[in-house]
């Protein structure tokens, strides 16, 4: 797929192809959504994910000579993606996304009569998607920051990451396929390369982009970020950075499950050579021998895991400088590395101990490894232990393994990991998704730039939308979603003295209580 001399262009064409629900006057030139019925968007997502299975083994052997990731792993990935479209797909045939809200108009109302208003969702306008690393397919052309813009009706243009160009490629024409066998603009996926930086900071310096969505490192999202608030009209960026997801080992839990929780442990960590935003990084538990004996059961269980390729030679050489630089602080202590090297680019497993003096006081200790890197922290008491969760930095996921006579205790800790954590786990690690209506993906900055979205689930679709207030439209010129007679048959939320309107019929007065 060749992508167009200048990304504008397609941006010009999205913006020509636009068309409107409602039988008002063509919108103005800030309108940049496409604004297509629920039913053919829906099966615009749908046949997406089919054309993706479509390209068979194909897609799976190119991903993997691309990526060194395993077959398994790849070709859980695959459903996860199509899974994700499809569940958009829902979203979008369902229709509450909208929002809709109407608070009708009182003209008896004292002292003074109430206006009619309505509010519906919109979509912003074009999205820059910028494909992922370490997910080349969950998280890059197709994947969740593409499906959700899309549901929305906002066209999508995605910066391919140069890890994986063909893959890129071979997703990116099922998705122009999708294009042309629904009948959808010109302009509503484009799909642009680029070794470089140029044509990702022209997309977040375009005038014509109205939001972006990344996952990436902390630098590159940051520098995403700063690009897109210098512009004239600043617009948001969705990036998602950087996390060590703290594992806290409480007592009890350690002295009834602790050797299976460290063989758990390791393999969460060594997932996917450890490359996930979600690899359990941290570990904070209380001294005691039942530590030493999870410890010991992670080591030996970790002295076994084999080397495994990393994503790009430059990813292996941060970790392997990453690694060697905690080995080499004097507070920190080497406990067990896995197995050596048999090729280029293979990272070695490493866990390290070190107390919760020298890690209050090293900010390095604090920083990601992106890597199957893991920090062991000995805490004196729950009290230190509680004292460190307060001065971690903001995180993606957090993890509690607790037995029932630990509740009292875990209860201190949690609100703290609240105010600082977008996922809670309990007894299980972050490693691991479901992709669902309730699942948040996200958290504080810095393990994202906006705390309040997630890149995961159903939820993620309200990142690319904002909302319209009408007041006294009259009902001619009002979209299809909010007109009295609702000819969309959506949910509504009719304020009082009205009731809530299911997905049929007019909106009927009823008397107040």
């Amino acid at each position: 797929m060749h992508p167009p001399a200048r990304p504008s262009n397609r941006l010009s064409a999205a913006r020509r192809s636009l068309t409107s629900t409602a039988p008002a006057p063509s919108p103005g030139p800030r309108s940049t959504s496409i604004v297509k019925p629920r039913r053919k968007r829906a099966r615009f997502l749908k046949t997406i994910a089919q054309n993706i299975l479509d390209i068979g083994d194909g897609l799976i052997e190119r991903c993997m000579m691309e990526s060194g990731l395993p077959r398994p792993r790849l070709e859980g990935e695959r459903g996860r993606t199509v899974g994700q479209l499809r569940m958009f797909a829902d979203v979008v045939r369902n229709g509450d996304f909208m929002g809709v809200r109407i608070d009708p108009a009182q003209p008896e109302r004292k002292p003074l009569p109430r206006v009619d208003l309505r509010l519906r969702q919109i979509g912003l306008g074009p999205v820059a998607v910028f494909g992922a690393s370490n997910f080349p397919l969950a998280f890059s052309v197709a994947g969740g920051d593409t499906a959700s813009a899309l549901a929305t009706g906002c066209p999508v243009i995605v910066k391919a990451h140069s890890a994986h160009p063909g893959t890129a490629e071979l997703v990116g024409r099922a998705v122009q396929k999708a294009v042309k066998d629904c009948g959808m603009p010109e302009g509503t996926f484009s799909l642009l390369f680029d070794s470089g930086r140029d044509i990702g900071q022209g997309l977040i310096k375009d005038n014509r982009t109205k939001a972006a969505g990344f996952t990436g490192s902390r630098g590159g999202g940051t520098a995403l970020m700063k690009l897109a608030a210098a512009r004239t009209e600043p617009i948001p960026v969705y990036a998602e950075m950087s996390s060590i997801n703290p594992v806290l080992l409480f007592p009890n839990a350690l002295k009834n499950r602790g050797e299976a929780i460290g063989k758990s442990f390791v393999q969460s960590l060594v997932l996917g050579a450890g490359q996930f935003c979600t690899n359990p990084g941290l570990v904070l538990a209380i001294d005691s021998p039942d530590l030493d004996k999870f410890i010991e059961a992670a080591s030996a269980a970790l002295k076994e895991t084999a080397a495994q390729t990393m994503l790009t030679p430059g990813i292996f050489k941060t970790y392997e400088s990453s690694v060697l630089k905690a080995g080499d602080h004097a507070a920190v202590t080497c406990t067990e590395r896995g197995l050596a090297t048999k090729g280029e680019n293979q990272g070695q497993s490493a866990l390290f101990v070190t107390t919760a003096e020298a890690f209050r006081k090293s900010h390095d200790l604090q920083e990601e490894i992106f890597g199957a890197s893991s920090l062991i922290v000995h805490c004196p008491s729950l009290d230190a232990m509680l004292e460190l969760v307060e001065s971690l930095e903001d995180q993606l996921t957090s993890a509690l393994h607790i037995d029932e006579a630990d509740y009292a205790d875990a209860k201190r800790v949690l609100p703290a990991l609240e105010c600082r954590t977008g996922r809670l786990l309990v007894n299980s690690f972050g490693t691991g998704m479901e992709v669902g209506h309730a699942m948040v993906h996200g958290g504080p900055f810095p393990s994202t730039a906006d705390g309040r979205s997630t890149s995961v689930g159903s939820l993620a679709i309200y990142r690319f939308l904002r909302p319209v207030s009408y007041q006294d439209l009259p009902d001619a010129l009002l979209p299809d979603a909010l007109k009295t007679e609702n000819p969309l048959g959506l949910n509504r939320r009719i304020e009082s003295p009205y009731r809530r309107q299911a997905a049929t019929g007019r909106l009927r007065l009823h008397a107040s209580r």
